[in-house]
């Protein structure tokens, strides 16, 4: 689903909002590291930014896969903003799933984007959610465009993998 509303985007038009919701299996990931790229490549991001980008939302959707109740769906929302890309991952899970935030595959993600975040919600508080209160885990990213990074994002973020 294409949501085109918002404030503008960095060439006039107004962000745009997709939402791709896949099977939890290692063979549907491609696509959305797929959907990762073409979206960057769109955004004229730089060729090593697309593989950043390609490589953190593989890395958020893997870790994602790991802890999702069952074989719930994974659902991904890629917003293009004047700022750049900010791309929430989210699969339902059971009652009190963290996200792992201490290992080596979390501090290859924080290198490969500009900001990201792991942390538990609901589904009425997450993009696409179905607004009622059944526990997910969430991954938030964003990567900026050259010259388009805020000042306070990103500062303070303790990456080291031991905690």
């Amino acid at each position: 689903m294409v949501d085109s509303r918002g404030p503008l985007a960095q060439d006039g038009r107004r962000a745009e909002r997709l939402e791709l919701r896949v099977p939890t299996t290692a063979t549907q990931l491609p696509a959305v590291r797929a959907m990762a790229g073409d979206l960057a490549m769109r955004m004229d991001y730089d060729l090593d930014a697309v593989e950043d980008l390609r490589l953190a939302v593989d890395e958020a959707c893997a870790t994602l896969t790991t802890i999702a109740e069952g074989d719930a769906p994974l659902t991904v929302v890629f917003e293009t903003t004047r700022a750049g890309l900010h791309i929430d991952a989210w699969v339902p899970t059971a009652d009190g799933t963290e996200v792992p935030t201490d290992g080596f595959g979390w501090a290859v993600l924080a290198a490969l984007v500009d900001a990201v975040e792991g942390r538990r919600s609901t589904q009425g508080e997450v993009p696409a959610g179905d607004g009622g209160q059944g526990p997910v885990a969430i991954i938030s990213m964003d990567k900026f465009l050259p010259g388009q990074h805020p000042a306070e994002v990103g500062s303070g973020q303790n990456l080291s993998v031991a905690r």
